[in-house]
């Protein structure tokens, strides 16, 4: 059975699976995920529901795949030599408009995660976790070149700041959040915070 399955799930090609989420975010922007339904995403994506939650099982693992799939890779593999660079080479995978749509995403999934568990537990297990854990790996790399002290305290709160100020730019100054923002907020705020001596 689970060979059949494995089967199933693999019938949908990279370049259909990319394009498939890229409706899923355009809907997502467009309705907001309570107001998302199978059924838009299959007449958007000239799709079968059938095929959709054979993929995906339901609509909370289809948006949030949709998510990781448009998220930039995995920064831990660039490896500058110092916790600033990787920090801001994390931000220069993505620009300025990709940050403004995918500020608005989090925004409206930030209130449909409190009425929907399916939708929690998918966002923690496939995007929360995740990005805790490469922080954690660059914050490590960091602690074995003796640029942080492995006990410092902040060290637990690196992804609940930058998290933070990437929402909350837009609830405080009606502004979204920009690379130029977001390496200004590292420099006096993150770094500071773990120890790391201001750029020369």
């Amino acid at each position: 059975m689970a060979e059949t399955a494995t089967v199933r799930r693999s019938r949908i090609t990279p370049e259909r699976e990319a394009e498939l989420y890229e409706a899923v975010l355009d809907l997502l922007r467009e309705v907001g995920y309570d107001a998302l339904t199978m059924d838009a995403v299959a007449a958007r994506t000239r799709s079968s529901k059938a095929t959709l939650y054979r993929q995906w099982g339901g609509k909370a693992e289809l948006v949030v795949k949709a998510i990781r799939h448009n998220k930039p890779g995995d920064f831990t593999v660039v490896d500058t030599g110092s916790l600033r660079g990787d920090l801001y080479a994390h931000l220069e995978q993505t620009d300025d408009s990709e940050m403004e749509q995918n500020a608005g995403l989090m925004r409206g999934l930030a209130m449909a995660v409190h009425h929907n568990p399916d939708l929690l537990q998918e966002f923690r297990e496939k995007l929360i976790q995740p990005e805790m854990a490469e922080f954690g790996r660059v914050l490590q790399r960091a602690v074995d070149r003796g640029e942080i002290q492995a006990d410092n305290p902040a060290l637990g709160y690196v992804t609940h700041m930058m998290f933070g100020a990437f929402v909350a730019r837009g609830l405080i100054e009606d502004l979204p959040p920009t690379r130029a923002f977001l390496t200004s907020y590292i420099d006096a705020v993150v770094l500071p915070a773990l120890g790391v001596p201001a750029a020369q």
